[in-house]
């Protein structure tokens, strides 16, 4: 038995009343009537807690299947009444770890009614992770005491990429495939014959097949839509610098999301996706294929993979791609750079690819850079002349940094490769919008 909040107040209440008895009446009464008072009181609290056990309510939760990384990833758990209504509290054994929107539920229950309580979950790292007992507590009728219980509800949880962006992203492109894709077919855009239809206002008329026009005497124009079945190999870095932590999340996790968004938007477009993940070798090496099963076996691969503390051999991940793919690719690296020199290494890498294969440079940029470097930080507080100088040191580092990262982006391109800088939490939808864009313009 717990004692309720009434329950202290009506104690309370007993050493007023033997206040008044004791100047009413002599001490030693006072004393003995308050212990009467007290007493009863105690008993009646346990016996109230003891009757909460024949109507308890009963919790479960419900099955948690995976997690996404990143994401507020909803937790159902059930509530079904007894035959009175109650105030009852409630907590899930969750993941200290993560963070949730509500730690502890209280409520009051109608009598014979079931509630579901929802609350989410963000998890930052991948894994798999134990939900424990759910901890219950009922008031008794009375309001004096509480029962406490648990309920055994042991599950191992896994935590994957992002796969809620994921789905949104299929069903995005999806949409694009009959409505977007459908405008760009409209312009031409594109080297693929997909089929012939009568001349609309607005159409090339360069496209206009003559002799279809002469068969059907009407203007017939060509379809064209983007190639397909074209090569998209995706190397993802897993070295020292993809371990720091940006928005909360290491830097791999938000390209592994970026990687996982990519193949997606590439099988989508009926490419063959493959994906390398390298430090100083490539690690784990998923050989291109199409189709949705591609998909499965590249989350399932690359989930369980952690970013470790050794430096990168990009030019060692660049010549087996090399050696192994004979056909033109569109090769995406998905890292980070410092500045030119201590990234010398990528630059040259990135250049043997030209101009045979099609190489496409992404890093995830810190937005905390950003933030310092243009003076976006909240400051509500008055400041010290120390810490005025320190902002200032703190702006001048950033944006030497940015400067420096504009340095090696601009060699890069010198030599042809492809260059997109991001911030790491926007790094997904980014590198999709620029994969489509290539694809209808043709430059794979």
């Amino acid at each position: 038995m717990i004692p309720s909040r009434r329950l202290y107040l009506l104690l309370f209440l007993g050493m007023a009343i033997a206040i008044a008895t004791a100047v009413i009446l002599d001490p030693q009464t006072s004393v003995i009537i308050t212990l009467i008072f007290d007493a009863v009181l105690l008993i009646l609290g346990i016996i109230d807690a003891q009757w909460v056990k024949r109507q308890k309510v009963q919790v479960s939760r419900q099955t948690l299947h995976k997690l996404s990384i990143g994401r507020d990833n909803p937790v159902v758990l059930t509530v079904d009444g007894s035959s009175r209504s109650c105030r009852i509290l409630i907590r899930d054994s969750y993941p200290q770890e993560f963070t949730v929107s509500t730690s502890t539920f209280d409520l009051i229950l109608p009598a014979n009614n079931t509630q579901e309580l929802i609350y989410t979950i963000h998890p930052d790292r991948r894994g798999e992770f134990p939900w424990e007992n759910i901890y219950v507590r009922q008031l008794g009728r009375w309001g004096l005491g509480w029962h406490s219980w648990q309920i055994p509800n042991p599950q191992t949880v896994s935590v994957y990429p992002d796969l809620i962006g994921l789905r949104t992203l299929s069903i995005r492109l999806a949409i694009q495939n009959t409505g977007t894709l459908r405008q760009v077919r409209r312009f031409g855009q594109g080297t693929e014959f997909a089929e012939l239809r009568e001349y609309g206002v607005g159409d090339d008329t360069r496209l206009i097949d003559w002799k279809a026009t002469a068969r059907r005497s009407r203007p017939v124009v060509r379809v064209l839509e983007p190639e397909k079945e074209q090569t998209l190999i995706i190397l993802l870095d897993r070295g020292r610098l993809m371990t720091a932590k940006v928005q909360g999340m290491q830097r791999f996790d938000w390209g592994l999301n970026a990687a996982l968004s990519l193949a997606v938007a590439g099988l989508h477009r009926g490419d063959r996706v493959g994906v390398g993940v390298f430090d100083k070798e490539i690690t784990t090496w998923i050989p291109p294929e199409r189709g949705q099963q591609q998909l499965s076996r590249l989350i399932e691969r690359l989930t369980p993979i952690q970013p470790n503390f050794l430096e990168p051999d990009y030019f060692g991940a660049v010549t087996r791609i090399v050696n192994q793919q004979t056909r033109r690719a569109l090769v995406v690296v998905l890292t980070d750079v410092v500045d030119s020199t201590a990234s010398s290494e990528l630059l040259a890498a990135l250049t043997r690819l030209t101009p045979r294969y099609l190489p496409f440079c992404v890093t995830l940029r810190d937005p905390q850079c950003d933030r310092i470097a243009h003076n976006e930080e909240e400051d509500t507080q008055p400041s010290s002349m120390q810490q005025e100088i320190t902002k200032a040191y703190s702006r001048a580092v950033a944006l030497d940094l940015l400067a420096q990262r504009e340095t090696a982006f601009a060699k890069l391109k010198q030599q042809g490769v492809l260059v997109l800088d991001a911030p790491a939490d926007r790094i997904s939808d980014a590198i999709v919008e620029r994969y489509l864009q290539l694809k209808a313009r043709n430059l794979l």
